[in-house]
């Protein structure tokens, strides 16, 4: 009897051997460089944060990344397809999640965003946009008969808004804007009519006008003061330098100053502490300023790489659920990558979204480890049905 090449042999896990020679060596290639380059930015960045402790954040880092790539390949050897039978459970964990941190998280300014575990903090909110992908690819598999429908439109979205709206109100408008990218990228992916992207998108403005504008006018707060400002301030950073544009305008300082090679250890803006949250929210910043153009331009180069591999990763998925779990993921890269790095240079509102693998922190390094895990068990078994049928697969 001839073997299913694909099927799992212990619970969803397939037999390593020749599995890793079906892995994507790029994309592999570019996560392990870009969490190189994180521990190697955060050396220079970070040696005076904590007095006496000038690895403090690169020795976490670099576990934080070591952690991930072994999930990453352990991920990689499971049979995704399985995680579809478990839409329900995972939703309602993602909702657990993120309800407990009003219970027992810590508060630190001003907000609870975060579990304290001792060795590091954990985000429910970071978990939650890998869970988000999950259940929302399997809920949109489960209706692929209706996939035109303003019904299937409709559930998709507000099942991505509920949990959107709990992660806001912490307050973390970033990552709630994530669930919410991940949501389109999922409906993009499964064939949506362009007619529901187009309400989607006037609902949005309507939405934006109302939270902005129309609700302040009337005396009614659905976001606080400090976000509004946050929000605001890249349009007109020059009109208050000192509160709300001060951290677009020392962002701005930081990459302007970096010039063609960096300053090195002469960057003033990140040594001297002018550049605020250096080590998370504008580490890009620093990549500018430390390293400059060449630096950026490498950096922007890997996640280039990441997002190219992911997308192509997309294209070859044995199944329409891997397919949209890898749009979900790539999604969630990108819209990352293009707020933070607008963000640091001016183009993007402030909000807080970490950089992929090169922002500080175990609860997004870890996430997207995960979520590259689950991309390379996509392409590992498109290759294995590929080999199977005698088809060649393209790198």
């Amino acid at each position: 009897m001839q073997a299913n090449p694909i099927a799992g042999t212990v619970k969803g896990f397939h037999e390593p051997r020749g599995h890793l020679l079906r892995l994507d060596p790029l994309l592999l290639l570019a996560a392990a460089a870009l969490i190189g380059s994180s521990v190697l930015v955060l050396a220079g960045a970070t040696q005076d944060d904590i007095p006496g402790q000038p690895n403090y954040f690169v020795y976490r880092q670099a576990a934080y990344g070591g952690i991930g790539l072994v999930l990453m390949l352990l991920l990689s050897r499971f049979d995704y397809s399985r995680v579809r039978e478990w839409k329900a459970g995972l939703y309602a964990l993602m909702i657990g999640a993120i309800v407990l941190v009003y219970g027992v998280g810590a508060t630190a300014r001003g907000s609870k965003r975060a579990i304290e575990l001792g060795f590091f903090n954990f985000q429910s909110s970071e978990l939650g946009k890998l869970l988000l992908v999950l259940a929302l690819a399997a809920f949109m598999v489960d209706r692929v008969r209706r996939l035109g429908e303003r019904e299937t439109t409709s559930r998709i979205i507000l099942l991505a808004l509920f949990p959107a709206m709990l992660v806001v109100a912490q307050p973390d408008l970033g990552s709630g804007m994530v669930y919410l990218a991940i949501a389109t990228a999922v409906l993009f992916v499964a064939g949506t009519k362009w007619t529901h992207f187009a309400a989607l998108g006037a609902l949005t403005a309507s939405a934006v006008v109302l939270v902005l504008v129309a609700a302040p006018a009337v005396g009614v707060e659905v976001l606080k003061p400090y976000q509004v400002d946050r929000l605001t301030a890249f349009l007109h950073p020059s009109s208050n330098p000192r509160e709300q544009g001060y951290q677009v305008n020392q962002s701005l300082t930081a990459v302007g100053s970096g010039g063609k090679t960096g300053r090195g250890d002469e960057a003033t803006q990140t040594r001297l502490d002018f550049l605020p949250e250096h080590h998370t929210d504008f580490i890009f910043s620093v990549v500018g300023e430390e390293f400059g153009f060449i630096g950026a331009a490498l950096v922007l180069s890997l996640f280039a790489l990441l997002i190219w591999r992911s997308l192509r990763i997309l294209t070859m998925s044995k199944n329409l659920y891997g397919a949209l779990i890898a749009g979900g993921i790539t999604a969630m890269l990108m819209f990352q990558t293009f707020v933070n790095v607008g963000m640091t240079i001016g183009i993007m509102p402030i909000t807080g979204v970490p950089l992929p693998l090169l922002s500080y922190g175990g609860s997004s390094v870890l996430v997207t480890f995960m979520a590259l895990g689950l991309l390379q068990s996509i392409h590992a078994q498109a290759r294995e049905v590929a080999a199977a049928k005698g088809l060649s697969r393209d790198l």
